[in-house]
């Protein structure tokens, strides 16, 4: 496949992108704005696929060819020539919309302009391009590697080509597309952030330890990881942002963040990447 799989940003989500559709065969190139951040995220790709060696579900030359696949650049120039790209930025509306001002610039009108944000508007995106037609969400999940969901939503303007096309794609990487409409935090976040919130009201409201909680979500409802732990594995500064986005595009108390979470963030115990979140590690 020589057409141009194009990916922005290098940190976890975007290297697990670029790594799903390097494996599936496509010629990937990773921007980011730093060269120490590109590295970073190939070494993730390299641990990734080297994991699948071990375990003799991948060959060391196909592992080899995959990476072989992957070219990094600093330059968004690079993505002129992209058939699709998927940004992969901070979970930030001016930011993003900065990126999709900047690739409506530089690459072919026919080019898809996707995004893998996790509550921000798609349509909101799509206006700032002058092809809001092309603008896609495809919202993977973490660890992407693994995962098989890939949320598509379909923004205001969204053809329905775009979508036929995005969800063909979804599937030669593996996944499983499943739609839905541009709606503040889509279904994943409308409906697992409230969960985490009002398992930090509980804890914050002294009802039963941050241990108890989790045990009886995991134990009663099945749940792989408990809403606490799983909060620390996202981030509490994302899910944070996610609640706000869902309180301020609903306007409903109900999606009011828990001040403990705020307290959390404003203190940077952010979860595992910090250290420190709801548990220590």
């Amino acid at each position: 496949m020589s057409e141009i799989f194009g990916v922005i940003g290098a940190g976890t989500m975007g290297n697990g992108i670029a790594q799903a559709a390097a494996r599936a065969g496509f010629n990937v190139v990773m921007r980011d704005v730093a060269q120490e951040f590109l590295a970073r995220g190939v070494n993730a790709i390299e641990k990734s696929l080297q994991r699948d060696v071990d375990k003799e579900r991948l060959r060391a030359d196909e592992k080899a060819a995959i990476i072989d696949r992957i070219r990094t650049t600093t330059d968004l120039g690079a993505l002129s020539d992209a058939f699709i790209v998927v940004e992969a930025v901070t979970e930030d509306l001016p930011v993003k919309t900065e990126v999709f001002r900047a690739l409506d610039q530089i690459t072919k009108p026919s080019a898809i302009l996707a995004s893998n944000t996790s509550s921000i508007s798609i349509t909101k995106l799509g206006a700032v391009t002058n092809k809001p037609d092309k603008v896609i969400g495809m919202h993977f999940m973490n660890p992407v590697p693994v995962m098989k969901l890939v949320e598509v939503i379909r923004g205001a303007a969204t053809s329905d080509e775009t979508y036929e096309t995005v969800r063909a794609l979804s599937e030669k990487l593996g996944k499983t597309p499943l739609e839905c409409q541009d709606y503040p935090g889509f279904i994943s976040n409308r409906v697992l952030m409230p969960m985490i919130n009002e398992a930090v009201f509980a804890l914050h409201e002294g009802v039963a330890t941050r241990e108890s909680i989790d045990g009886i979500m995991k134990l009663g409802m099945n749940h792989p990881m408990g809403p606490l732990a799983l909060a620390d594995f996202i981030g509490l500064d994302v899910c944070l942002a996610i609640m706000n986005v869902l309180h301020e595009g609903f306007s409903d108390s109900k999606y009011r963040p828990c001040p403990l979470l705020k307290r959390y963030v404003d203190a940077g115990w952010l979860g595992r990447k910090t250290g420190r979140g709801f548990y220590e590690y």
